[in-house]
C-alpha cells in the first residue's frame, strides 16, 4: 500500500509562533522548516514552556537553567530566528491547565501569528514509546490556546492588560506527529538544522556517548530521509497541521 502523499505546507503567512516545552524540542526536526521559513522572509518566535533545567542529570536545575537558556538562543539563532521567550514553568512537572492555557493564549496575542508550531500532544511517539508528561500538557494547551486567544470572554484579564483578542491563526502544526498531513522541504534547511542541534553540546554530551555532530546529523538526516518518500523524494519536515 502506498502511503499518502504529504502536502506542501502553506506559505501565505508571516509570522509564526513556535510553542514547546523544553529546549532542544524544536530542534529535534522542526529547524529545518524553521531555517526554510526564515530564509522567505518570515518570522518566527520561539516559545518555551519550561528552560529545561532538570534535563541534565549531572547538573543542578539553578546551574542547568542558565546553560539550556544560553544554548537554546544560540541555536534558534542559527536558524534566523530572535525572538526566544521563556514561561518559567517547572521543567518535567507542567501541568495542562487553565494557568498554562492563559499563558499561551497571551503570547499568541502579543505576537499576532498566523502560523502556531507545537509538539506531539499525544500519549506515545508513533506507538513505540511513550511521551512525556510536558510535551503532552503544552501540545495540547497550544491547540486549545489558539482558541482562547480569541475568544475575549475566558480569560478577560488578559484584554485588561492590554492583549486585545487574535483570530488570526489559520493553522496549528504539530511536529513529530504520527499522523502528518503536511512537510517541508528539508534540503536547504537541514544543514543549519544539524548545527542548531548541536548548539545544545552540554545536553547532547549528557545523553549520548556517541560524537555530538554524529549523532545530530544522523538523527535529524534519517527523519529527513524517512519522509522523502511520501514528499516527491525530497527530505523534510512533516507537521500534522490543524486549519482554524
Amino acid at each position: 500500500m502506498t502511503p499518502q502523499r504529504l502536502e506542501p505546507m502553506p506559505v501565505d503567512w508571516q509570522r509564526a509562533l513556535a510553542v514547546v516545552a523544553h529546549p532542544d524540542d524544536l530542534e529535534y526536526g522542526a529547524a529545518a522548516a524553521v531555517a526554510e521559513w526564515t530564509d522567505g522572509g518570515r518570522e518566527v518566535v520561539y516559545l518555551l514552556a519550561s528552560r529545561g533545567e532538570a534535563g541534565i542529570d549531572t547538573l543542578p536545575p539553578e546551574e542547568c537553567a542558565p546553560v539550556r537558556e544560553r544554548e537554546q538562543r544560540a541555536s534558534a539563532a542559527v536558524v534566523g530566528v530572535t525572538t526566544v521567550e521563556f514561561l518559567d514553568h517547572r521543567d518535567g512537572v507542567i501541568e495542562y491547565g487553565t494557568g498554562l492555557r492563559r499563558d499561551i493564549a497571551a503570547a499568541i496575542r502579543r505576537h499576532r501569528p498566523e502560523l502556531v508550531v507545537t509538539l506531539n500532544h499525544r500519549d506515545t511517539w508513533g506507538g513505540v514509546a511513550w511521551n512525556t508528561p510536558d510535551h503532552r500538557a503544552v501540545g495540547r494547551a497550544t491547540l486549545d490556546a489558539v482558541a482562547d486567544a480569541g475568544n475575549r470572554w475566558i480569560f478577560p484579564d488578559l484584554g485588561e492588560r492590554g492583549l486585545q483578542p487574535w483570530n488570526g491563526v489559520r493553522w496549528t502544526a504539530v511536529a513529530g506527529s504520527d499522523r502528518p498531513t503536511h512537510a517541508v522541504d528539508a534540503t536547504a534547511g537541514l544543514e543549519r538544522s544539524v548545527r542548531s542541534l548541536l548548539e545544545h553540546r552540554t545536553y547532547i554530551e549528557a545523553l549520548t556517548q556517541e560524537n555530538p555532530e554524529r549523532y545530530c546529523r544522523t538523527f535529524l538526516t534519517g527523519m529527513a530521509e524517512a519522509a522523502a518518500e511520501r514528499f516527491g523524494g525530497r527530505p523534510a519536515v512533516t507537521f500534522e497541521v490543524f486549519a482554524q
